[in-house]
């Protein structure tokens, strides 16, 4: 009995942290869901579907990085990555979310979005780009539209990439020491970095 009680107690201890996984894994790993992709991208075409990945997160949450991680194995024909840059005066004159839908996918492609419409509610609203107003409004009608989106047979995938605030300063920093990183380094950065809670 007393066998039994000492069992359970070891049983109930928290398991010990996860080491580091060991490079010959990772690559392993990452062989084997970069054939994934390419089974998604043969069953999109072969299929017809329409797919729209939006990727969302804070500067240096690694949005860039998980992309190029989906798209270097795959043809470029099937998978499409759209970066917007600063709307131009033209688009800002338009319907807000038309810039962003010329981009949807056609039957048999994947398109993925490097920051989407949800600017607005994010680098727009927190750098003062826009009114509080539009913001309100913009998050009154995100839903219904993208419940015309799921509608029109677009299969619609969001994911939003996390960093803590030391991590994000740390990957900050070696953009700017960094040549090979600088492009990635823009003067919103480093203005939005300082405003951590008001993007929270």
């Amino acid at each position: 009995m007393a066998k039994n009680k000492k069992h359970k107690a070891r049983d109930a201890e928290p398991p010990a942290a996860e080491s580091k996984l060991d490079r010959k894994h990772y690559e392993r790993e990452l062989s084997r869901l970069h054939g994934e992709l390419v089974n998604l991208q043969l069953w999109t075409v072969e299929k017809g579907l329409k797919v729209c990945v939006v990727f969302e997160g804070r500067d240096g949450a690694g949005k860039g990085g998980v992309i190029k991680a989906i798209t270097e194995r795959v043809s470029p024909r099937v998978f499409r990555v759209v970066a917007l840059p600063t709307p131009t005066e033209r688009e800002k004159s338009q319907m807000y979310i038309q810039r962003y839908i010329q981009h949807f996918p056609a039957a048999g492609e994947i398109v993925i979005f490097d920051r989407s419409w949800y600017n607005r509610a994010g680098v727009e609203r927190v750098m003062e780009f826009t009114s509080m107003a539009a913001v309100q409004r913009f998050l009154e009608l995100a839903p219904e539209f993208e419940k015309a989106i799921v509608d029109s047979g677009v299969i619609l995938l969001k994911y939003w990439l996390e960093v803590s605030p030391e991590e994000q300063q740390r990957r900050l920093e070696a953009r700017i020491n960094d040549p090979r990183k600088i492009w990635k380094l823009s003067p919103m950065d480093l203005k939005s970095y300082g405003r951590w809670y008001d993007y929270s």
